[in-house]
């Protein structure tokens, strides 16, 4: 059963964690390039604060984003600030984000989001603190994926896992961390590969993080994940 109040607080924690990071970086450092190909720091911090408008969106019934060219555009016009302007920023939607989440609502109605998807509105908490916490390690800045809390990385790995079930493309796997495990890829009476690591590897290959280098596959070859 998700637990938006709970989800809610982790995500406050991540976004005070995140912002007493950024703030010891300088505006040199922003224009730097960030993990994710193509985008400097500027840019991963510029779409945090769009996501978390996005999110208000979705949690009140509009549309997430007027189009993805308005996404794409805004996250560029707001990439080059600095860096006082990119904390404002992230403060003011982050708290406009906790006020719709703490108001009284339905957390059991369905919400849209980008192209056609849809979800309880309970899990949105939870869909915000990954944005905040992957791209808290998509800055490059000392924070890594075994920074994150186990509860994190555990239900991660779940919804992960169960994005690429039943994709043609990912063959039937097993995937464990030795202590729990979890299934995905395509229907099969049993799994062709299995997937064994530390929780934050497996996180990491799942996310697109990581190439998996530190996994052991059986069975077969690590497989290749189709992009998120």
């Amino acid at each position: 059963m998700i637990d938006h109040a709970h989800d809610l607080a982790c995500v406050r924690d991540a976004t005070e964690r995140l912002l007493t990071a950024v703030a010891e970086l300088d505006n040199a450092s922003l224009a730097e390039p960030s993990r994710l190909p193509g985008w400097t720091r500027g840019h991963v911090l510029a779409h945090l604060a769009r996501n978390a408008d996005a999110l208000v969106n979705v949690l009140e019934g509009r549309p997430m984003y007027a189009s993805a060219e308005a996404r794409d555009a805004d996250i560029q016009r707001d990439a080059p600030r600095p860096l006082d302007a990119q904390l404002a920023d992230l403060r003011e939607t982050a708290a406009r984000f906790q006020a719709v989440g703490n108001a009284p609502a339905d957390w059991t109605r369905t919400v849209e989001l980008r192209n056609g998807v849809t979800d309880s509105a309970s899990r949105v908490p939870f869909r915000r603190w990954v944005e905040v916490g992957l791209h808290h390690v998509d800055l490059g800045i000392g924070y890594e994926l075994e920074h994150l809390p186990a509860e994190f990385t555990e239900r991660e790995i779940d919804f992960l896992t169960a994005r690429f079930s039943g994709h043609p493309d990912v063959p039937a796997t097993r995937v464990t961390d030795g202590t729990r495990a979890w299934s995905t890829g395509r229907e099969a009476a049993g799994p062709a590969v299995t997937v064994s690591g530390a929780p934050a590897d497996l996180l990491g290959w799942l996310a697109g993080r990581r190439e998996g280098a530190a996994l052991k596959a059986t069975g077969g070859a690590l497989p290749t994940l189709p992009p998120l």
